[in-house]
């Protein structure tokens, strides 16, 4: 792993430490690395009434545009149980909502990397995400 994608892999797993997940007890990181360098991670964070929580992606794409950034270029998201080491975990890919909005800021050759928690297990394109996906250039 690059030093690049092992920063943000090491943002992702201290963000995903921080999740709030006490109904699915499913714990996720994100971290994105803006156009400018800067590296911004956000974690789930659930609400007893579901459909008002937040997805990591969401977190960590907020706190890019605060940072003034609006252009992200990679993307590493991993998630499992919480309680367990991780060792079984499977390929957490963004939602559908996420890949949604990580299309509004990333180009389609944009590289999303889903890891578990000692490595990355693999790497999409935001176009294999979200094929034929609609970007702020179809306005």
């Amino acid at each position: 792993m690059d030093a690049t994608v092992k920063a943000l892999f090491d943002a992702a797993l201290a963000a995903r430490a921080s999740a709030y997940a006490p109904y699915s007890r499913f714990g996720v990181g994100a971290a994105v690395r803006g156009a400018k360098g800067g590296v911004y991670a956000g974690c789930n964070v659930e609400n007893a009434a579901y459909p008002v929580g937040t997805c990591a992606e969401a977190g960590a794409l907020a706190a890019m545009c605060l940072a003034g950034e609006t252009r992200a270029v990679e993307v590493v998201v991993m998630g499992w149980r919480v309680g367990t080491d991780g060792a079984d975990a499977p390929l957490c890919t963004p939602c559908g909502g996420c890949r949604q909005r990580l299309r509004e800021f990333m180009a389609p050759d944009a590289l999303i990397h889903c890891a578990g928690p000692t490595g990355i297990l693999r790497t999409f394109t935001m176009d294999e995400l979200l094929p034929f996906g609609f970007g702020p250039e179809n306005l």
